[in-house]
Parts: C-alpha cells; structure tokens; sequence
C-alpha cells in the first residue's frame, strides 16, 4: 500500500500537525526518527542486477516495504542513537556507516519528497540564496561577505544610507549555560570606527532596506501562503525575531513578479517548501532577504489559519492546488497569547550549520544541561550543530500510534 515516510523528531509537534492532516485523508504513514536507529529502527536493504532497492524499515510495531514508499517528508530529525558503550571514535565511525547506510537507501529512494535533504543542504547556503534570488529576477540588497576591515569601510563608501551586519549562519548558541541569538543591528558610527574582531570569522553586512512591513511566504510546492509581519517595537523593525510579542500579523499577496522569482527559485534549487523573508517598502518594493529550506511555519498557521499542514499533507499526496485553495483568515491577527518563552529546539537546515530563526512565542523551549553538546543533524545529509534542551510541551493530540513506530 502506498505509505508516506515522515522522517522527524519524535517532539516536533508541527509534524504532528502533518501526520494528522495525512490521517485524516486516509493516507497511510510511518513515522520515525533517525535517532531509533540503529536500536529501534532495523534496516534491511537489497539490490542486485535485476531490481533496485527492496527490503524494509522495521519496528517493534510496525514495518514499511520500501517500495511501498510514495513520498518522504523530512524535517529536522534527532541524531543517531549508538550505544552508550561505544568509544568516541567508535561513535564518529558509526554514526558515519548509519549516515551512509540508512541515509543513502533512504535519499535513493525514487519518490515525491518535501523536500530532499541534498536539495536542503545547498539551499542553505546563504550565498547561493542570494545569487539564486538575483537570478531567478528577484530584487536583492546590495551585500557584502568578508573578514576584510578595508572591505567593509569600503562597502560602507559605497552604499548610500545605513547598513546592517547580520550573521552569515546559525545566530543561535550556547553561552554560560544559557539560549542566545544574535540579531540583525544596524552598524553605528562607533561600530565603524573600531573594527576589531573582523577578521575572525566571515561577517555579512547588507544595505539597510527601509520598510513598511515584512513578509514571510511560505512556498509549498506551487501554493504560496503570504503573511504580512508588522512591527510594533523599534526591536522588532530591525529583525521582527527579536520581539515576536509585539508583532501583528496579515494575510497578504504576493505580486505577480514576486511569484514568478519565487517558483523559479525553487524550481533551480530543487525545492518543494521554504519559507522565505521579504521587506516590503512604503512604495510596495519588495526585496528579497532569504528563504530557509526547513523554515518555520507553526506559528505562521496559527496567526493567521493559512492552511499550511494540510498544504504539506496535499503536496506529499500529489494533490493539486486546484483541489483546495487557502481559507479566509482574518484581516489583522495579534501575535499569539499563549505564555511565551525564550528559546527552544530549532528546526534544522541542513548543511549550512544554520538555524537562521529564533522560535515564536508560541512554542515551548527546553532546558539546557551544563555540558550538552549533543549535535541535532539533518541526518541523511551532514547538517548543523544545534544544542537540544529537554522535551517540548505538546499543543496537539498525539497521532494514532499506528501511525508513528
């Protein structure tokens, strides 16, 4: 029987929403993490010169035949479970034949995917966005990459008004036991004037784009779903992460020009969601700043009720865009009420060691023990170190057990 493989972490609730949406159509599932393997998890994979892959993935409850596999959804998976006895080199040389050995039948599997992880793990690259958005028609700020002191003071020569300095990579990490982000800012005469700290590492610093309002548009497969992000602190007009409390939010539309940019994008880029940020400016130009393969979309569903999920749930099933269309939301939605937090477990792009979002306050954050150091990849592709803290509340119903190992 046709079966969707949804490959995530056994906490990520957006999932959930996925694999209920799946359900509720009738769809068969099998859910897993990639940390059950190898110890909940058995693999057995066959091919030979009359068939490609056969065999299967099999659980204490349940078993999926490979060729049974219609589509994969993958989403931000937990590391490898190995052995507790293992050494650390042990540890590093299995988790490599696991990347291979289930990572490899898995992305060979010829099938419909949201989206597939070595497609994920280009597409992170910051870089490669903004050259793919300038030529897939796309307008993007003028922007620099560099650990050049001269550099800078040379882009700042250049453009005309101020600049923003924004990480190139993941902004979030672990510092003295606590959850910090680093933020778009704005770069100050005092900035300029001592440049100390350049050359360590690569920076990126952009034009200052000025704004009416900010878009996030998640794109899954062919349907957009635009919501309008309006700013109600000084914080949050230079990046809206920085103080979720104070946003607003509004269904909006994308223009035509923009919608032809955007499937171009994905299509170079061999994509099938991302959720992409744009500045809009008072005179309705909007510029490009980035689109992020395993993006955030949760809170945006719940602001605003754009039919993500189900939009998901239709895109692994091959449903047209005809089938359904968007139902109307409201014209203006507050941020959500529920108790806020100041972190959580990020999804993770892939490659890039990036997690570019700092989480909505919608979602619950864990707790960081002194010394975790655990990696959370994308484990199918190599991906980005991310620091885990405990379990997430859950604001759903847990799927029917049948449907998940």
């Amino acid at each position: 029987m046709p079966t969707v493989l949804v490959i995530a972490a056994r906490d990520d609730w957006p999932t959930d929403r996925v694999v209920k949406a799946l359900t509720d159509g009738g769809a068969e599932v099998f859910r897993m993490d990639t940390a059950e393997f190898p110890q909940e998890v058995t693999l057995a994979g066959r091919i030979d010169a009359r068939r490609g892959w056969s065999g299967g993935l099999t659980t204490a409850h349940r078993a999926v035949s490979l060729a049974d596999v219609s589509a994969v959804y993958y989403r931000a998976p937990n590391p490898f479970s190995l052995p507790a006895t293992m050494s650390k080199p042990e540890h590093r040389f299995a988790a490599a034949q696991a990347r291979a050995g289930l990572g490899g039948i898995i992305t060979a599997l010829d099938c419909r995917w949201v989206s597939h992880p070595a497609a994920m793990s280009r597409a992170e690259y910051k870089p490669l966005q903004l050259a793919t958005a300038r030529t897939c028609g796309l307008t993007v700020p003028p922007t620099l990459i560099t650990n050049s002191r001269d550099a800078v003071r040379a882009f700042v020569g250049d453009v005309t008004g101020p600049i923003v300095c924004k990480p190139v990579a993941t902004p979030v990490f672990i510092e003295d036991d606590q959850f910090k982000a680093v933020y778009t800012r704005r770069v100050t005469e005092d900035d300029l004037a001592d440049l100390r700290g350049i050359d360590t590492t690569a920076h990126l610093f952009q034009a200052w784009v000025d704004k009416a309002y900010e878009v996030r548009l998640t794109v899954v497969g062919d349907r957009l779903f635009a919501a309008e992000v309006h700013a109600g602190s000084d914080a949050a007009h230079t990046d809206w992460r920085s103080d979720y409390r104070s946003l607003t939010y509004r269904i909006g539309t994308a223009p035509p020009n923009v919608v032809e940019g955007v499937r171009r994008y994905m299509d170079r880029l061999d994509l099938r969601f991302a959720a992409f940020d744009f500045v809009v400016s008072p005179d309705g130009v909007w510029t490009y700043l980035e689109a992020n393969p395993c993006g955030q979309w949760d809170w945006i569903e719940h602001a605003t009720g754009l039919p993500i999920a189900q939009a998901i749930a239709d895109e692994l099933q091959g449903v047209s865009d005809e089938r359904r269309s968007p139902r109307p939301g409201p014209p203006l939605h507050d941020g959500p009420r529920r108790r806020t937090h100041s972190g959580r477990r990020h999804p993770h792009p892939p490659l890039g060691r990036s997690v570019r979002e700092c989480p909505p306050p919608c979602v619950r954050p864990p707790v960081v023990r002194a010394g975790d150091q655990r990696q959370r990849h994308h484990r199918l592709a190599r991906a980005p170190r991310h620091h885990r803290r405990g379990r997430p509340r859950r604001r759903l119903p847990r799927p029917d057990p049948r449907d998940r190992p």
